[in-house]
């Protein structure tokens, strides 16, 4: 009775440590289990490996001056409607001698949440000079350049440029370079392999509006191509930012996901 007693006893405690053992090794794995894109987002690339890519909030170049939470990788994420009215608009363009530019696509609503932190903290000033040397920090949220959600985290929200073929290089950014405003003429700007659009990209200034009367000739002409190109392929401008345009219908008009923009995020799609 003892021996089996002692035996029983052995066996639970081999079986509750074994257990124990299973619990402490997923417990981490499933802290860390990262959420997943639905089906139907797809990498740009796979669908027009010709459009040229420059994800700014990967780079420590933006109006935050740091890389962007969320952004793992330099990559443009879509849903495919979207991917595929770009690969059209693409097509077009390049028998015009132009070819889109992206500087986001997909955007975690834990990047919002990083720029809602960082237009919080009123001393970080370290990009104004460049990407809002008008605007008053305080005015950020105030007047629309900051939100807590953002059309990008549906997928469908892209923002994009025209760049004249051959394209040239851009060179890199260097933290800590003297910065020069956004809306300065194109060759004291920081340099853009784009054509003049009349500001830099995320200019936080009434200048960056599509239609601003005081941008005229060849910067006006250059949106103008951009915007007629896209909304004759069902995109919608932002009339704020000549570079915001949304595919409609959205394939998720009120989900805000929070997937990293990586290619892991879209392991396992067909």
């Amino acid at each position: 009775m003892t021996r089996r007693l002692s035996s029983a006893l052995r066996g639970l405690v081999t079986a509750l440590a074994a257990l124990l053992a299973t619990t402490a090794a997923t417990a981490p794995a499933q802290a860390h289990t990262e959420p997943k894109a639905p089906e139907d987002f797809v990498a740009l690339s796979s669908i027009d490996p010709t459009i040229l890519q420059e994800m700014r909030y990967f780079t420590r170049h933006n109006f935050v001056g740091e890389r962007i939470d969320g952004y793992r990788q330099p990559l443009c994420i879509l849903t495919r409607p979207a991917a595929q009215a770009l690969h059209k608009a693409q097509r077009q363009l390049l028998r015009q001698g132009y070819s889109l530019k992206v500087y986001d696509c997909y955007r975690p609503q834990r990047a919002v949440d990083h720029f809602v932190r960082w237009a919080e903290d009123l001393q970080d000033q370290s990009m104004k000079a460049e990407f809002y040397p008008d605007i008053d920090k305080t005015r950020l949220f105030a007047d629309g350049y900051i939100a807590e959600k953002s059309g990008h985290s549906r997928g469908s929200t892209v923002d994009l440029t025209l760049v004249k073929l051959p394209a040239r290089p851009t060179r890199p950014y260097h933290p800590g370079e003297p910065l020069t405003p956004c809306f300065a003429p194109k060759d004291e700007r920081f340099p853009d392999n784009s054509v003049d659009m009349g500001t830099g990209y995320d200019c936080f200034d009434t200048l960056s509006h599509t239609l601003d009367p005081r941008i005229q000739g060849e910067q006006r002409a250059n949106r103008l191509l951009l915007k007629s190109t896209l909304e004759n392929l069902g995109f919608v401008n932002l009339a704020e930012e000549w570079w915001h345009y949304t595919f409609k219908p959205e394939a998720h008009p009120d989900t805000y996901f929070d997937f990293p923009v990586s290619r892991r995020s879209l392991t396992g799609h067909h």
